[in-house]
């Protein structure tokens, strides 16, 4: 019988000792290694499984599974990092001798959907706790607030150029926005301060409460009714005066009367846009017929003012002469 080498790779993120039951029956049928203490490995202390601590060396654990008796099994216990150096030497090792054992890759436990998140909250706290990067430190959410809207735009760019990979990146400079602004939060007076856990957990309550049609069973006919469901619930929730409350007026000028057209359209109110020659009045009329033929009044002249740049930049490297 082939003796058998057990790469056990568990989540760091996870509490010590939630594993699966295969992971249980290997831990505790075959003696177990690993390259340093941790919480995984004190955890199965408690629980009555030895693990002893040795060099992270394929040819000491070789030693140990010959000590283990023929066609036995030894359990490498991976650290918190996953023991990659480790477990690629052993593999190279195993692959010039195969017979020696058989490797076996198994997990124990997974990261669970959003695991990172916890990533980038903690290293967020290092980054503002004392010895972290004085510049966060030195931030206030006034500060920040334009790096926000830099961000959300570039994130905007990588949509409109539909880059995907590009978009990646871009959410995750927003994400760490959100993250340092919440992260600051906490420093605030102790009856004015929140955390990134409020954050979500009030999104989490939001979306909950606003789609009925998921998770309370409500029925809905088509798209139009789950978006006059939406506007009804937020109305509620939010105790609002009129239907342009809420609406965010430091966007740009263009989107910003788009947004003001269509909440009055929605309330049914018939008001008449302004009317004259001044450029004001002539812009808002113009937005209000993009919107009545389905258009994005914003979108579509930032993408005449970029096409426009392209062709200064061309004209500009068409009267540049040769080099003298």
């Amino acid at each position: 019988m082939t003796a058998r080498i057990v790469l056990l790779v568990t989540s760091p993120r996870l509490p010590a000792g939630l594993l699966t039951a295969a992971a249980w029956d290997v831990l505790r049928s075959h003696p177990v290694f690993t390259a340093a203490d941790s919480e995984q490995a004190e955890a199965l202390r408690k629980s009555g499984v030895p693990v002893t601590v040795i060099e992270p060396d394929p040819e000491r654990l070789l030693a140990e599974l010959d000590h283990s008796g023929n066609g036995a099994a030894v359990v490498w216990l991976g650290g918190p990092a996953g023991d990659e150096n480790f477990a690629r030497s052993l593999g190279l090792r195993l692959a010039r001798e195969p017979a020696l054992a058989e490797l076996e890759l198994m997990y124990g436990s997974w990261d669970p959907p959003g695991a990172r998140l916890l990533d980038a909250v903690a290293v967020m706290d290092q980054m503002l706790s004392p010895g972290g990067d004085p510049w966060k430190r030195a931030q206030t959410h006034r500060t920040l607030a334009s790096y926000l809207l830099e961000e959300s735009y570039e994130a905007y760019d990588a949509i409109e150029a539909d880059d995907t990979d590009a978009l990646r990146e871009e959410l995750g400079d927003v994400l760490l926005q959100i993250v340092l602004h919440a992260r600051l939060a906490e420093e605030l007076p102790e009856d004015e301060a929140w955390s990134i856990d409020d954050v979500a957990g009030g999104l989490v309550d939001k979306m909950v409460r606003r789609n009925p049609h998921v998770y309370a069973g409500l029925k809905v006919a088509d798209l139009a009714e789950i978006t006059e469901n939406w506007d009804r619930i937020k109305k509620a929730e939010k105790s609002r005066d009129s239907a342009l409350d809420g609406i965010a007026l430091s966007q740009p000028a263009l989107a910003l009367a788009a947004k003001i057209i269509q909440r009055a359209q929605r309330a049914g109110l018939d008001v008449p846009l302004p009317t004259g020659a001044a450029l004001g009045p002539r812009l808002l009329r113009i937005v209000a017929e993009a919107r009545a033929d389905g258009v994005d009044a914003e979108q579509e002249l930032r993408r005449a003012a970029l096409a426009y740049a392209d062709a200064v930049r061309a004209a500009e490297r068409k009267n540049v002469g040769p080099a003298e």
